[in-house]
């Protein structure tokens, strides 16, 4: 790389703003740096692109995603900041708007912005009419939206009914916004959780917000609490995610093919031989980036979330990410002459659900130093921008999406092996919008049978679902004229181009 040529461009380009330009050429000042010592071997998985680090950066001097715990700073104050506990809504509002700006990530931004509703709750008076709320939540909407300029900032509501939660979803409904995203907790043993849902429903069919999270499914995965940062991540509140590396499933095929004996069967060589092998590489490379992190960048010994107790390093895991597992089990149907598809076909999603369950079962026997009960955790990656011809984490390949429940059927056996997240896109015609309790019971049978995350994307909505983010694709079209204000743009846009992510099958309930 040469770092001045690539600065220069940077510097010179028309369509960055300066804060943009300033952030773009930090992270290559980071690149330039050798990367923390990994085998020779781990290097090629690296520069072959079999694994990738998701650009993390070769010195990590921060943790890829961080989960305060809010509740803990409203209630105790936050000596660093100079602010004393908020006595009545103002104060609160103000009080996190002033912490969110120094709560970092791998985006510079923060990903996860509590559960907003129960977190402002306590400073609701019954004296307090619904305009009222409503006009204080949508400055606080557009503040979050002007001041912290990326999609993958994540706020969560629920799983209880409640005022402030309503009143989020309707600005949500009326601001169109891409920021922040937004996760509904949903709990289906609960009739106020019931009540809130068809409010989330009707805010999905307008602007495809919010995701719909299994909350007793993942709550039970962490019994500390959990927050849904980023796009649908999951992970400790109080603490978070020191890294996520993934592996590219479809390259792992290839890998695969260069070792099998003629003889053998190329299912059960990927089984036994291919995943221990990919795994290892992976683990060898995520241990050396968490070593860095906690050993030598002192986050864990300076910054003030840590001495204040808003975060503690033992909350901390790390994501094994997998994508790309569409067109490893093709690859693999098609060699062995059985034809069929992932998504569509039987036997291929049934091959499917073996090579993650091996994973999965890897994984949870793997212990890695430093990470929350010696453990990471297994996350479907969903892809990024400049991903071709490779589908998102565990998902159906674009474009060859089957109508909805056998959608829902095919992936559904996926979700129980991803604690730290997983999310399928449902693609919903917008007629939809004249039978809105079809959407409801189709998400909350979904939930029913185990499905982890509950993701619609409405047709012909301005906000469209890219990953797990939002852009809006009025912004898409400006941004290609002179750039956008928001980060997550240029990223939505450049997915759009290369995973065709507007080209998935639509389909009516």
């Amino acid at each position: 790389m040469n770092l001045q040529a690539e600065v220069r461009k940077i510097a010179n380009h028309p369509h960055l703003s300066p804060a943009q330009k300033q952030m773009q050429i930090a992270q290559l000042a980071v690149q330039s740096l050798g990367y923390p010592e990994i085998s020779a071997e781990a290097q090629q998985a690296l520069a072959s692109g079999l694994i990738c680090d998701l650009h993390e950066g070769h010195a990590p001097y921060k943790p890829r995603y961080v989960l305060p715990d809010y509740q803990k700073a409203l209630s105790n104050g936050c000596e660093y900041l100079e602010l004393a506990p908020p006595k009545d809504l103002d104060e609160a509002i103000q009080f996190l708007m002033i912490m969110y700006h120094h709560v970092p990530s791998v985006t510079g931004f923060p990903v996860y912005l509590g559960d907003i509703d129960q977190l402002l709750l306590p400073f609701i008076t019954e004296e307090m009419s619904e305009d009222y709320l409503y006009k204080k939540l949508r400055l606080f909407w557009q503040y979050l939206d002007r001041t912290l300029p990326d999609a993958f900032m994540h706020a969560n509501i629920g799983p209880v009914n409640n005022r402030v939660a309503q009143a989020i979803l309707k600005v949500d409904r009326n601001l169109q916004q891409a920021t922040p995203n937004l996760t509904f907790k949903y709990d289906d043993q609960n009739s106020s959780s019931g009540e809130l849902l068809k409010d989330a429903i009707t805010s999905i069919i307008q602007c495809n917000k919010p995701h719909v999270a299994n909350h007793q499914l993942i709550n039970n995965d962490f019994p500390e609490g959990y927050g849904v940062a980023s796009c649908y991540n999951s992970l400790p509140l109080g603490g978070g995610a020191f890294s996520l590396v993934r592996l590219n499933l479809a390259e792992s095929f290839k890998l695969a093919l260069k070792k099998v004996p003629l003889e053998k069967n190329i299912e059960e060589h990927y089984i036994q031989h291919t995943i221990p092998q990919c795994a290892e590489l992976l683990f060898v490379i995520l241990e050396a980036r968490i070593k860095y992190l906690v050993e030598q960048s002192g986050f864990f010994e300076n910054h003030f979330l840590v001495k204040e107790g808003f975060i503690s390093a033992d909350r901390f895991t790390a994501m094994f990410g997998v994508f790309g597992l569409a067109e490893l089990v093709n690859s693999i149907m098609e060699l062995t002459g059985k034809g069929g598809r992932y998504g569509h076909d039987k036997v291929a999603n049934s091959l499917g659900k073996r090579i993650i369950s091996a994973y999965a079962d890897l994984i949870k026997n793997k212990q890695v130093h430093y990470c929350r009960n010696q453990k990471v955790l297994f996350h479907a990656q969903s892809g990024i921008s400049s991903d071709i011809n490779v589908t998102e984490g565990t998902r159906v390949t674009t474009g060859e999406e089957p109508e909805t429940l056998t959608h829902i059927l095919a992936v559904l056996p996926m979700h129980q092996y991803f604690p730290a997240g997983i999310s399928d896109i449902f693609n919903i015609d917008e007629t939809i919008e004249r039978n809105p309790v079809a959407l409801l019971e189709l998400c909350q049978g979904a939930m029913r049978q185990g499905l982890r995350m509950f993701t619609a994307n409405v047709a012909n909505r301005d906000l469209v679902r890219i990953t797990g983010y939002m852009v809006r694709r009025s912004d898409i079209e400006k941004y290609k004229k002179e750039g956008s204000r928001l980060n997550s743009t240029a990223l939505g846009s450049e997915a759009i181009d290369n995973a065709k992510v507007i080209h998935r099958c639509v389909q009516a309930l």
